[in-house]
């Protein structure tokens, strides 16, 4: 079975969650490491993960009830928001969504909460702990349970695997859109990035494959392919899209296959 390893200090502040911690080390096949530089700390409440040696930068950990999510479901705009216009979201028109590159799920948790169904991939074990235990929070949610249990599904996979086996199984219904957000190596004097970006490109590091993932997202979808890049960035794999839709500090690059319908 394809899975990465990682090493990583792993502890619980809360005692009654110590098996709970057990499962999660277990499913994920993370490797306990007391001199990692990297904790994954299980709380009364979430999973959090931070870095030991730059404590300034905090901790991470997946809410999708509250906070910047939370607020974002509420008063981001609904299907005015740059991300729905680029995956297709109109009148009567529900696009299915994989995201290849899922992280911690935002952008996947505002796409379903204006009713798509979406396919979340995460490949690296932390990120795919964090996110699932926002998940399991967010499915305890009475305000949200509801859609988060039937439109947002998750996959711990390589994204190139899951490309493979919806090309070569023809019993498998394919994406109307594949949404890709690639890690992307920061632009050289530009100014610190956000605390929470810097901690994850330093566990993740720079997505490698993201062109040979393109490639593939483009034979694969039915409808479009999504790619989001600082507005800094070259096209990826130097493919002009079809249309940009921008932000201030990102764009989102639409590859049009054929109309939504």
């Amino acid at each position: 079975m394809w899975r990465i390893q990682v090493h990583i200090a792993l502890s619980c502040d809360a005692p009654e969650r110590a098996e709970a911690l057990v499962k999660i080390t277990q499913d994920w096949g993370l490797i306990h490491d007391t001199d990692a530089i990297f904790s994954l700390i299980l709380t009364e409440w979430f999973l959090e993960l931070r870095k030991r040696d730059e404590p300034k930068l905090g901790a991470v950990h997946v809410d999708l009830s509250g906070g910047y999510v939370g607020y974002r479901r509420k008063f981001g705009g609904g299907k005015k928001q740059p991300i729905a216009k680029a995956v297709g979201l109109n009148k009567g028109i529900r696009p299915t969504v994989l995201d290849a590159t899922a992280g911690l799920g935002r952008d996947a948790f505002v796409l379903a909460s204006l009713g798509c169904t979406v396919m979340m991939v995460e490949r690296h074990p932390v990120i795919g702990a964090l996110l699932e235990d926002g998940l399991k929070r967010a499915k305890l949610d009475a305000n949200i349970s509801g859609w988060v249990s039937e439109r947002m599904l998750m996959k711990h996979a390589s994204s190139y695997d899951v490309f493979m086996q919806l090309m070569n199984d023809t019993l498998l219904k394919r994406p109307d859109v594949i949404y890709l957000d690639p890690m992307y190596p920061h632009k050289k004097k530009s100014a610190l990035a956000k605390k929470e970006m810097r901690m994850l490109r330093s566990l993740v590091g720079t997505d490698m494959d993201a062109y040979d993932l393109f490639a593939l997202a483009y034979a694969l979808a039915t409808k479009r392919i999504v790619v989001k890049r600082p507005n800094y960035a070259k096209f990826l794999s130097e493919k002009i899209p079809s249309v940009q839709i921008k932000t201030k500090n990102n764009r989102f690059d639409v590859y049009v296959k054929a109309p939504m319908r």
